[in-house]
């Protein structure tokens, strides 16, 4: 590789890719998967990104020799220290991102002397960051968007007002407010992000067998090629490193239990339930009577917890919980391999916040899920899933979101999902859509075809 900007034309790459994602780590974790996969084909790749975030990655995945990683010092701060997931502390967030603007345009500019076409991934949340490469000479920028294609198409009509007639009305009826969901700033950033509209083009965490409808109304709307590249999960499989090979408890857990018998509860990494609501949870699946493995921890990321039913993120089990459960069901207060959870033969459900990343491994994996929305995207992922789909069931209705989530609401929920003809059903379409799914990804298929697409379109 050429490191000398003075360096003969004839001694340049071809084409380097630079990743720049959000750091928030959900959205940092899918561009990480792109990367691996872009880097598969021989590309040469830099990853720009905090140096803590950057060294998570490297401590977590053992092989990451074909990727060079850029590390961003975080800017001094004058009142926030963390970003977090939440669209309204996105945009609180301003003075963070205006200091990281500077940096990444440095390092793009010294990557960009060493090849004749520097195509920059973008997490779309960094539109704004970012937009000063658009003046490099030889660069192109295609824009990564964490959401589903339904939830982006969605609320796209609901600031933009552009939608099709007749489609899916008996769907969009039932949307959430956008406002409600991602805050009042998603206006300001909409706007924002379609005048800057210098992109190549665009990618999701999708695939046409299950948002092929809304894919194609996305792109009449916005007029540019958009790759649907999921379930990134499914693009290859990130070695874990040599300290993380020891197999987890849930696994072990899981084997000793009857196939389709046991739910899954977990919220994800940004997620802080009340105490009065951990006290709910607890008593409903106790009550159910069905097996299941509920993570509970404290979210990675500071949270406004009055998002998700309380204020106070301290929490304890109900006295002697635990035990009256044992054997019947497993608590976990750290870490969880999920994927590996959702794909056991032994799970069959997955009470869910509904993420966009967490839906599209459940999908794939053939497990319906009890839906329980807290912010964001979540709720159009919940009608999606519930009245699209149709493989999941509510749980926490985002009308009812200040209301607390009964004991009663839940056991229900859960004896529906995992013991009734209803569930079974639910159950039945959900492995439908994972083998379609798997078939799309395999030689031949058609997500494996878009992905063969997407890397001939950034080397051309």
């Amino acid at each position: 590789m050429a490191t000398n900007s003075s360096t003969n034309i004839v001694e340049l790459n071809e084409v380097i890719v630079a990743v720049i994602p959000w750091p928030e780590h959900g959205h940092l974790n899918q561009l990480f998967h792109i990367a691996n996969f872009i880097s598969s084909h021989n590309i040469p790749l830099h990853f720009i990104s905090l140096t803590d975030r950057n060294q998570d990655l490297k401590n977590r995945v053992q092989n990451t020799s074909k990727i060079h990683f850029n590390d961003l010092l975080a800017p001094p701060l004058t009142q926030i220290s963390e970003p977090r997931e939440d669209f309204a502390d996105e945009f609180a967030f301003l003075e963070f991102l205006d200091k990281l603007g500077e940096p990444i345009y440095e390092i793009c500019v010294e990557i960009s002397k060493k090849a004749k076409k520097l195509v920059v991934v973008f997490d779309s949340l960094m539109t704004d960051v970012i937009k000063g490469v658009y003046a490099i000479s030889n660069v192109e920028c295609y824009s990564f968007h964490a959401i589903s294609a339904f939830c982006m198409y969605s609320t796209f009509q609901q600031v933009v007002g552009e939608v099709e007639d007749g489609v899916a009305r008996q769907v969009f009826d039932e949307m959430p407010e956008v406002g409600d969901c991602f805050g009042p700033h998603i206006f300001e950033f909409v706007q924002k992000e379609r005048e800057c509209n210098l992109h190549c083009g665009e990618f999701m965490n999708s695939c046409r067998e299950l948002e092929g409808e809304y894919l194609d109304l996305l792109v009449n709307v916005r007029k540019k090629p958009l790759f649907a590249l999921g379930p990134f999960h499914m693009l290859q499989e990130l070695p874990e490193s040599s300290g993380n090979r020891d197999r987890h408890e849930c696994l072990e857990f899981l084997d000793e239990q009857d196939f389709d018998s046991v739910m899954f509860v977990s919220f994800g990494t940004t997620t802080t339930l009340s105490q009065e609501q951990v006290n709910e949870l607890a008593l409903g699946l106790e009550r159910s009577n069905h097996k299941f493995i509920w993570v509970i921890r404290e979210a990675d990321k500071k949270m406004e917890t009055e998002k998700c039913g309380g204020k106070d993120s301290n929490f304890e089990l109900p006295e002697g919980f635990e035990e009256r459960v044992e054997g019947r069901g497993m608590v976990v207060r750290n870490w969880v391999p999920q994927l590996e959870i959702l794909g056991h033969k032994s799970t069959g459900g997955f009470l869910s916040h509904c993420g966009w990343n967490s839906c599209m491994e459940s999908v794939s994996m053939g497990v319906p899920i009890a839906t329980w929305p807290i912010q964001v995207d979540q709720p159009y992922n919940v009608v999606f899933v519930t009245n699209v789909l149709k493989i999941g069931i509510p749980v926490r209705s985002w009308a009812r979101r200040e209301e607390l989530v009964t004991a009663t609401t839940i056991e229900k929920a859960v004896r529906t999902l995992m013991g009734t003809p209803e569930g079974e059903e639910i159950r039945q379409r959900a492995i439908e859509l994972s083998n379609k799914i798997k078939n799309s990804v395999s030689h031949g298929g058609i997500a494996q075809k878009e992905r063969e697409s997407f890397i001939s379109c950034i080397t051309k």
